[in-house]
Parts: structure tokens; C-alpha cells; sequence
């Protein structure tokens, strides 16, 4: 008789309870990824994952709404870590590195992450509700430590929080419009925005006003803020007969 091989040769390996709800949670996160909420049963993350529907419950006994609320998380922590970004270098460059990574993950995510934006969803919480709200507030802290703020004022806070608002409704539009322009395109745009924003409230923000006085100070020649001034002064040529 050909003796039995070693449990760490078989092709079979009992997982651990954390390695198997890993296994759950990526095969879920797949299909959330592409599918509303509401489009994806607890079936489907079965044999998606390649286990029993009851062993599905096991490990989510609260079913698919514990599970879409793990996978939830899952990619709130992943959003929040696209703003993660070393505070070296010019501002508006990290802030373009960021939003690199932003897009990608709404280009993976796209059905998923509309979703969970647009709200509606019969799995919508107010659990739900408050890690998407979460992730928008850590987004915005991110944002004012890049711009050498994180202790920010009203004002400032606000202009920032409204900016995360618009990469929001641009990444859902952008989604809608069938990834149109081009990715590195909206991230150009979206890093405009955010000029356009500062300097208009430094117009009645000191605290604004010295930021945006530093952030020129960090600035190259050939960065952001130097291509839009170059593209914009054009434009606004004629605006001094209004002064």
C-alpha cells in the first residue's frame, strides 16, 4: 500500500479561520467590485470562492450584509491608502501621484465603487453610511498634511472637503462617460481644481493666503502650478480693464 503524503504535500490544505474569511472576503470584493450590492448573493461569493453556502455563513453569520460591510472596509482602507503619500517634493506633484492612485482603483472598482457612492442600495446602512463617510474625512485630512495644514482652520478645511466632494462626482461622471478623457487627463484636471480652489479662497482666507504662499515657494518651473498659470494668463488678459 502506497503510504499517505505528508498533509504539506497534498494539494488540499485546510485553511485557517483567518486565511479561510480572507478567502470570502477576496472572492467577494471580485464580485462587489463589478456588481451592485444588491446583484450579488451570497451564492455567487460561494462559488466564487469555491466553498459551500453554509460555509459562507459560518464565517459571515450575519450573511450578505455582514460580508458586504466587511468588503466595505476592506476598500475603505484601500481608498485611504491612495492618499497615503511621503511629504517630500513638490505638493501639487505627490497630490497628482494620489489621484494616480485614486483612478486606478475607481477603474477597478467601477461598478462597485458607484454603488457605494451613489448610494440607495437595499445594503445601505447607516454602518454603510459612516465608512463611506469616514474614508471622505481621512481623504481630506490626508489632503491638508500635504498641504502642510493638518491643524486647519474652518475655512480651509471646508475648501478641502469640498474638493473631495469633486473628485467624487468627476470619478462617477468619469465613469459614466466611459472612462473619458483619459485618465492621466482628469487627474490633471482634478489637480487644477484644487489651484483654482485655494487661490480663491486665499482671496479672503489668510490662513489659506499663507498656504498657498508656501506651496509656491515648494514649486518648479515645469509643475502644475506653472502650467496652469502659463495656460490661464491667456485667457484672462483682458481682465485687467475690470481693475
Amino acid at each position: 500500500m502506497t503510504p499517505t503524503a505528508p498533509a504539506a504535500n497534498r494539494a488540499y490544505r485546510r485553511l485557517s479561520v483567518e486565511e479561510r474569511r480572507s478567502q470570502l472576503l477576496r472572492a467577494a470584493l471580485t464580485l462587489f467590485a463589478h456588481r451592485a450590492p444588491e446583484d450579488v448573493s451570497l451564492d455567487d461569493v460561494a462559488e466564487a470562492a469555491g466553498v459551500s453556502r453554509p460555509l459562507v455563513y459560518r464565517y459571515f453569520p450575519g450573511g450578505k450584509q455582514q460580508l458586504y460591510e466587511a468588503a466595505l472596509r476592506s476598500s475603505a482602507d484601500a481608498i485611504v491608502l491612495c492618499f497615503a503619500e511621503p511629504t517630500t517634493g513638490p505638493p501639487t506633484e505627490r497630490l497628482g501621484r494620489v489621484l494616480d492612485r485614486y483612478l486606478v482603483f475607481v477603474d477597478e472598482h467601477d461598478a462597485g465603487f458607484s454603488a457605494l457612492l451613489r448610494g440607495g442600495s437595499v445594503a445601505e446602512t447607516s454602518r454603510t453610511t459612516a465608512i463611506v463617510d469616514e474614508v471622505r474625512r481621512a481623504a481630506a485630512e490626508q489632503i491638508l498634511v500635504h498641504l502642510g495644514v493638518p491643524e486647519a482652520g474652518a475655512r480651509l478645511r471646508m475648501m478641502v472637503r469640498t474638493w473631495i466632494a469633486a473628485v467624487e462626482a468627476a470619478s462617477l461622471i468619469w465613469l459614466d462617460e466611459e472612462k473619458r478623457p483619459p485618465a492621466p487627463e482628469l487627474r490633471e484636471w482634478l489637480v487644477d481644481h484644487l489651484i483654482g480652489l485655494l487661490i480663491a479662497t486665499a482671496a479672503s482666507d489668510e490662513e489659506t493666503a499663507g498656504v498657498v504662499r508656501k506651496l509656491l515657494a515648494l514649486e518648479s518651473a515645469s509643475g502644475p502650478v506653472a502650467v496652469l498659470l502659463r495656460r490661464v494668463l491667456p485667457v484672462v488678459g483682458d481682465a485687467g480693464r475690470l481693475l
